[in-house]
């Protein structure tokens, strides 16, 4: 429990705990936020890790002087495709044998079942679409290789979209982020994020239980 209340208090006070890692860490912020997009979108094993909220902040500081907002979008654009790259290999040599997987504390086999009817639904537009849905973000590209897109396909919706994700949200930190309004209410901003970019996942899952229970 107290690892949940942690990770939720730094969700949901990234401002004040990015602030705190720039002045305590400077440079090495870059590696920091490298590796946990890298992750985020990389490892199958970590879709709880902040994305869209920590892209928002990222670019709030980097509106303040905190960051270089070319250098941080650059290289989180390389994090985003490369963890997307990892993702799919890995899904590609494990299998479908992973459908196998009991629950674990690290793997729940319903988000891998999940984005598997989501990718079935949209196809490969789904590595796209997946970029601003949490949790389907990450297992999106690690079912892609499962089914076996080429990879020649796959790449081109894993570049699309990662410079569509990194540059919407660290933009949107960087134009709006300090909006007096903004940075007065930013714990409800990051919420706001968080609601909407899992929106599209409660909308079809609503779908779904109503397929299924007319």
């Amino acid at each position: 429990m107290d690892i949940i209340t942690a990770f939720i208090d730094i969700l949901l006070h990234l401002d004040k705990h990015l602030d705190m890692i720039i002045r305590s860490y400077g440079a090495w912020t870059y590696a920091i936020l490298f590796l946990i997009i890298f992750c985020e979108t990389g490892l199958v094993v970590a879709p709880l890790l902040p994305g869209d909220s920590l892209l928002f902040a990222a670019g709030t500081f980097a509106a303040l002087g905190s960051l270089d907002p070319f250098f941080l979008s650059v290289l989180l654009i390389v994090a985003a495709i490369t963890g997307d790259t990892l993702n799919y290999w890995i899904g590609f040599y494990l299998g479908p044998k992973v459908f196998h997987y009991e629950d674990s504390r690290f793997f729940r086999k319903e988000y891998l079942e999940r984005t598997h009817r989501f990718y079935e639904k949209h196809g490969g537009k789904t590595i796209i679409i997946a970029r601003f849905m949490p949790i389907i973000r990450t297992f999106a590209p690690f079912v892609a290789g499962i089914g076996r897109m080429s990879y020649r396909r796959f790449i081109i919706y894993n570049v699309v979209g990662g410079i569509f994700w990194i540059v919407f949200f660290v933009g949107g930190g960087y134009f709006f982020g300090n909006i007096p309004f903004i940075k007065k209410n930013f714990t409800i901003v990051i919420l706001v994020i968080i609601f909407l970019s899992i929106l599209p996942g409660i909308i079809e899952f609503v779908k779904h239980k109503r397929r299924h229970n007319p």
